[in-house]
């Protein structure tokens, strides 16, 4: 299936150096039929499958996990992405995306799901031989088999290659031996397939190869045993066991991609599973805020409704901001990736290949798409349970689970510092490269500085003076980022408090930068008029944003400049991040006012 097609993409990273039109951009509005029926058989799914039995699933009720994979799996829930040959739906990216996100609001199950059709079954299906594939992906697919993934170790997480995990080629050369623990395992408890990361002992092998490698380990095999089920502040109808490996005896031919390469599966697996995450966790806020517009309509403080008052709509408008200005850029960016996959394909790249390659060139957009949607969702259940009083702090009320089930995404996927610190990695790599051609642009910034401001007062047209800060912001972003780069040198790896700085100005940025071009072309589609609250929408973002991106900047130049130097890029941001005056008070209560006539979230 195909959806509508737009101009080529950028690609990754060159956002922040090139400008976009809103033609150029794929939009929610655009999702075409057979989509919007996927969405709704995957929100009913969760309402009428999973949210009556959530109490059980918390208890881990032994059985019933699985038997919703399987029920998930008899709707095809479980095979979007997998090729039709290999037993799946065949499905575009952005479908598959859509998936994650009707999918989020099902609290341990979302989980649950994610895990096996992401890092559970992604591993085999992009690096699996032909055999492997044909063995297991198929039963992946139905639900017959489930899937899990081991990485994590106690002493290994964000540094995973420092696994201490082994696997040593036994003497008959039938088996890798593996033997070490790993921790954190979502779906451990029932997987019947793993893929589990180890170093190989290179003594024993002609080739004298050695290193990080993946292996498919099955439930049952010599040597393999697990822990007892976690104890979890949320999501505690996940399974989390350890995997214990004792002279665990996996054959041969059950090494996944090649040895000394696990690597490359662990870190390309992760560029989809961070888009994926925002997906489900923008799913988990718009169903958190429709929890709590329900709550303030119904009650009554002072003999009216809460949702009256200036103070709640505020809150409620502000989770749909940043719920909608998520959603602009998460599938922005995911119609990016669907063009690349599709580029590569038709260039001949084998199916593995081409999507593993689309990810990786967003790898820097997924990262930031990581970021923001994880801490939306946090904003979004934090303000329900606000919302809520003393109720949300009761057990009793849905939003109580949905704050506790929240934490654990700015963990998951690499953490949140993690992913900022290796969005500006990214950029920088790919300049230094030459894939990302960052010097002119900086060094045009540095010579506007020398200039007398354009203060621009001749623009013309929808969102010209918006679109104008966007183009500000930017050189904003590669003044701090060039001369952080410049002065520090090498030393800047080391400087992470600057690195999150600038990391936190390109990810306001690109997501205004969305959710501006997404309003400009419903503006170009159905007129101001119906497009009237999300210009409320990307507006308020935006004032906000360039205080955010003023302060980032701020804090980054003051770490790294004095004199002169400082003085004259202190005054820079704050000419790149000068907003025209508006009044965010009023537009929030326009699009607070829409929401809780609607009694939930309805944009």
């Amino acid at each position: 299936m195909s959806t509508v097609s737009t101009p080529a993409a950028l690609k990754g990273g060159e956002w922040i150096i090139k400008e976009s039109m809103p033609s150029d951009i794929f939009t929610p509005e655009a999702f075409n039929e057979e989509q919007h029926m996927i969405m709704d058989m995957c929100t009913t799914f969760v309402k009428t499958e999973v949210l009556p039995l959530i109490e059980r699933i918390d208890d881990l009720e032994p059985g019933l996990m699985p038997s919703l994979l399987d029920k998930a799996g008899e709707q095809g829930l479980l095979g979007i992405s997998i090729p039709e040959d290999l037993g799946g739906l065949g499905k575009d990216f952005v479908t598959s995306t859509l998936v994650n996100e009707g999918l989020g609001c099902g609290f341990s199950f979302s989980v649950a799901i994610a895990a096996h059709t992401g890092i559970g079954t992604l591993p085999i299906l992009y690096f699996g031989t032909e055999a492997q594939k044909q063995k297991y992906i198929p039963r992946l697919a139905t639900g017959e088999w489930k899937g899990s993934y081991g990485l994590t170790e106690p002493n290994s997480g964000s540094d995973a290659l420092s696994a201490k995990t082994t696997a040593k080629l036994s003497a008959d050369g039938k088996y890798y031996l593996l033997n070490g623990q790993k921790c954190w395992i979502t779906n451990g408890g029932f997987a019947d397939v793993y893929t589990v990361f180890a170093k190989v002992d290179g003594d024993n092998l002609p080739d004298g190869k050695a290193g990080f490698t993946a292996f498919i380990v099955d439930r049952g095999i010599e040597g393999f045993t697990q822990g007892q089920e976690e104890h979890k502040m949320g999501i505690k109808g996940s399974s989390t066991v350890q995997l214990y490996f004792q002279d665990a005896k996996v054959p041969v031919e059950n090494v996944l991609g090649e040895i000394g390469k696990g690597h490359i599966i662990a870190f390309n697996i992760l560029n989809i599973g961070r888009l994926k995450l925002c997906a489900a966790a923008l799913g988990g806020a718009k169903s958190a805020a429709t929890t709590s517009i329900e709550y303030a309509n119904t009650r009554e403080q002072f003999k009216q409704p809460i949702a009256n008052f200036g103070a709640m709509k505020h809150k409620i408008a502000e989770m749909a901001i940043r719920m909608w200005v998520a959603e602009s850029a998460l599938y922005r960016t995911a119609k990016w990736i669907d063009e690349k996959e599709q580029e590569l394909l038709s260039n001949g790249q084998p199916f593995n290949e081409a999507l593993l390659g689309a990810a990786e060139e967003y790898a820097i957009e997924c990262a930031m798409l990581k970021v923001f949607g994880s801490e939306v969702l946090d904003f979004v259940v934090d303000e329900g349970v606000q919302i809520h009083g003393g109720n949300g702090f009761s057990a009793e009320y849905i939003i109580s689970r949905a704050y506790r089930d929240s934490r654990i995404n700015r963990i998951f996927e690499g953490t949140n510092e993690i992913n900022r610190l290796l969005t500006v990695d990214m950029v920088l790599k790919r300049a230094m490269k030459g894939r990302l051609d960052l010097m002119g642009p900086a060094m045009a910034v540095q010579k506007e500085l020398m200039s007398i401001p354009d203060f621009g007062s001749g623009e013309e047209g929808a969102f010209a003076k918006e679109f104008k800060l966007i183009a500000n912001m930017k050189k904003a972003i590669l003044m701090v980022a060039g001369a952080a780069v410049q002065k520090l040198m090498m030393k800047i790896e080391s400087e992470q408090e600057i690195l999150m700085n600038i990391a936190d100005m390109a990810i306001n940025v690109f997501h205004a930068e969305s959710a501006l071009l997404r309003t400009a072309k419903m503006i170009e589609a159905q007129g101001e008029q119906a497009a009237a609250l999300q210009i409320d929408i990307a507006k308020t973002y935006l004032y906000d944003t360039a205080d955010r991106v003023n302060k980032s900047g701020r804090d980054a130049i003051n770490a790294f400049a004095e004199g002169d130097e400082q003085r004259m890029m202190l005054l820079g941001v704050k000419r790149f991040t000068k907003a025209e005056s508006f009044n965010t008070k009023e537009a929030r209560r326009r699009i607070a006012d829409k929401l809780i006539a609607d009694n939930k979230y309805s944009l």
